[in-house]
């Protein structure tokens, strides 16, 4: 699919995303998008691993089996009629921020733009759960997409499980809509998987089957890829919580602002787990002879939350005194006492990447 491909119906935008890789098609969200409380669905950043397969309404079925006693399928318009849960979820790539670890990790080399905050709407998994009524034994629930591909030489679906608790939790979703649309076929229609709080791998697309497993899965997108690898090569474990985060969505990197004049500073933040943010900090560094000297970090007013998943926008204002390069810094802390980090910790992949937001500009 190409980004001319992107659909642009009720509720999308102009806005397209900007094409990373064209085959399969990756792209992140503009810088505009970004501004919005609610990402567009045709600005939202796509992760694909093996290209969109070809599932639609009227052919779709879930399989759900494994340790259960009471295994069954599901269709389409059984789930629609089903109660359905609608939450604001922020959905971050693992590998967002990539390319600003030195040195670069293999894999895509987003920026800071893998992300974006949508509302999505769909049924509990627990509910389906509790119908095919899972075995006590049963660890975890293994989630399978309609995609694959070859990995490491091997076919392999794409598969990622999640631990029982998180699998039943109620904001566990089978998504069927976003923004208030049906899912688009970018986006994992017609229905996917929302895990709100972990990075986005946990949100399997074009989902087609779960399954209650007694043992760790230990598939290639579990134990292969989307793990942390430290330096030393030994794995950390899989990708699973998000990390607290901040973005600077105004100004724009190597903007020109007015010695004197009044600029409002704005951005998002959010954190993982349901976790809420707390605080958002900026500074202001001004570029000398020897680098960039601390402004010092004064308290961002933050705006009001759009749920336990969504992001939080946050501002500040600042007048600056004197002409030349700045370097705008901000960064979050959460509730449970996380702060941004000055620089991410490497690891092979480049995930979890989260450092200080950082803009550099020009006042005049």
């Amino acid at each position: 699919m190409t980004a001319s491909a992107i659909p642009h119906g009720p509720g999308a935008t102009a806005w397209a995303p900007e094409t990373v890789t064209a085959e399969p098609y990756n792209a992140q969200t503009p810088s505009a998008a970004l501004t919005e409380p609610v990402t567009p669905v045709g600005a939202f950043f796509v992760r694909d691993h093996f290209g969109v397969p070809r599932t639609t309404p009227g052919r779709w079925r879930l399989r759900l089996g494994g340790t259960v006693a009471a295994p069954f399928d599901i269709g389409y318009d059984e789930l629609l009629a089903m109660p359905r849960r609608e939450l604001d979820v922020v959905l971050e790539c693992a590998g967002n921020g990539r390319s600003l670890m030195t040195p670069r990790p293999p894999g895509l080399p987003w920026g800071e733009r893998a992300v974006g905050c949508a509302r999505f709407a769909g049924v509990p998994f627990r509910v389906l759960a509790a119908r095919a009524r899972i075995g006590p034994t049963a660890l975890e629930v293994v989630f399978a997409g309609a995609d694959s591909g070859t990995v490491h030489g091997r076919r392999t679906a794409f598969e990622r499980s999640l631990p029982l608790a998180v699998a039943l939790h109620p904001d566990t979703l089978l998504a069927t809509h976003m923004n208030g649309e049906p899912l688009a076929p970018e986006h994992g229609a017609p229905v996917r998987l929302v895990v709100p709080g972990r990075y986005a791998v946990a949100d399997v697309k074009w989902l087609v089957g779960a399954r209650a497993v007694t043992e760790p899965f230990t598939g290639v997108f579990q134990a292969e890829e989307y793990v942390y690898v430290a330096s030393r090569g030994t794995p950390d474990g899989p990708v699973t919580t998000l990390r607290v985060k901040s973005l600077i969505t105004s100004p724009e990197p190597d903007s020109a602002v007015r010695r004197g004049r009044e600029t409002a500073v704005r951005g998002r933040a959010w954190s993982g787990g349901g976790v809420p943010v707390r605080r958002v900090q900026v500074r202001a560094a001004y570029e000398d002879e020897e680098g960039y000297s601390d402004g010092g970090w004064r308290d961002a007013v933050l705006g009001a939350p759009t749920g336990a998943y969504g992001w939080r926008e946050w501002s500040c204002l600042w007048t600056p005194e004197r002409p030349g390069r700045y370097r705008l810094l901000a960064r979050a802390t959460d509730e449970h006492g996380h702060v941004q980090p000055s620089r991410a910790p490497w690891n092979a992949h480049g995930y979890g990447c989260n450092p200080v937001a950082s803009v550099e500009l020009v006042v005049v």
